[in-house]
């Protein structure tokens, strides 16, 4: 009932064409930034900095991989690579002196040339050969910043990030930070939205479809994968800085291991290719659920008096996750997205199913 729709109304552009013309869609969209914005005052300040704040960040970062491999289709399995360079690079122009929002710039533009560097290389090769080529980025970005003095104090160093000042005021607050992370997972999402509105976003599916046939209809598939490339790097190197900035406060290696970057793998094929309402999922899922799993099992055995031992506590959460996650591909290969898509579908013409056929 909510979201049928009694007709079709296709009286202009400006209506056809905007993010979102049913008018379910914008009450749940205004709900949830209402919600977003009222968080602070409404959730427990612990839950608000140590689950909705790292998620956040996580689903921008979530985004901007989507963008390299749901919509122009290219492999990257060195994600978390190009967010450390975004944040080692803010980091010590912070320390330098820089201002923070020149800082955050310079990471991203920092992660953005190394991976277009990479790209170059890359994009000469396809498939599982893309796959291994970026994995290489990993490997060589872990291995510089961990064996590059300069860059991160040694193999064991942590380096310690400065306060976040924000046009020159210090952002030192759980509820400041969180509003910088928000801010920022809005904008990526604003601009992923428009994306599949502008000629770019149709020439990257062009390119993820078929670049031959891309090719033909006049679309250049190796300039439009390194804008891709370029792009993607940008979100992701910038992420990575407010990733330091408002959640870790410090910066290691081990933060952005090959782990991470399998993990924000994860989070896209988990959420859905493509699918920007899956990113968010994804994030949610891959981040949040190994925890809940954990309460929930150490909540069960308690209340049913299960003698399970520290071990069997400690791995059974994650079994049970990893079946999860099976279950869930199984179900619906295409991820959460289109099991939301699918469900969103199914109430446009309830209870008029026969409409659909």
């Amino acid at each position: 009932m909510l979201f049928r729709q009694s007709g079709i109304y296709h009286t202009n552009y400006a209506g056809t064409r905007a993010l979102f013309p049913i008018p379910a869609d914008r009450i749940m969209i205004g709900s949830l930034l209402a919600f977003a914005i009222a968080a602070p005052y409404l959730v427990n300040s612990l839950y608000l900095s140590s689950f909705i704040l790292p998620w956040l960040i996580w689903t921008a970062a979530t985004l901007g991989l989507n963008l390299i491999i749901g919509w122009a289709g290219q492999f990257h399995l060195g994600y978390a690579a190009v967010m450390g360079i975004g944040a080692y690079a803010t980091v010590h122009a912070t320390r330098f002196g820089v201002p923070w929002e020149i800082s955050i710039i310079l990471g991203g533009t920092t992660a953005a040339v190394i991976g277009l560097v990479f790209a170059f290389a890359s994009l000469r090769v396809k498939g599982l050969y893309l796959a291994l080529s970026t994995l290489a980025l990993q490997f060589v970005m872990d291995w510089t910043i961990s064996h590059v003095p300069a860059i991160s104090g040694g193999t064991q160093a942590t380096l310690q990030a400065p306060a976040l000042r924000l046009l020159g005021y210090p952002i030192r607050s759980d509820v400041g930070q969180y509003y910088v992370a928000l801010a920022w997972c809005l904008l990526v999402t604003l601009f992923m939205l428009n994306l599949r509105r502008t000629a770019l976003g149709r020439a990257l599916v062009a390119v993820r479809e078929k670049d031959y046939a891309a090719a033909v209809i006049g679309v250049n598939s190796f300039r439009f994968k390194l804008i891709a490339f370029a792009t993607s790097s940008f979100i992701g190197g910038v992420t990575g800085a407010i990733l330091i900035f408002c959640f870790y406060h410090a910066v290691t290696p081990e933060q952005f291991s090959v782990d991470v970057s399998i993990q924000a793998l994860a989070m896209v094929i988990v959420g859905g290719l493509g699918s920007i309402i899956g990113s968010y999922f994804g994030a949610a899922f891959i981040l949040l659920m190994p925890g809940l799993m954990n309460s929930l099992i150490a909540w069960l055995a308690a209340k049913f008096g299960f003698a399970l031992g520290i071990e069997t506590l400690a791995h059974l959460p994650h079994a049970l996750y990893g079946v999860l996650i099976i279950l869930f591909l199984l179900i619906e290969p295409l991820g959460l997205g289109k099991i939301y898509s699918n469900v969103r579908d199914y109430l446009l013409v309830w209870p008029f199913g026969y409409v659909k056929k």
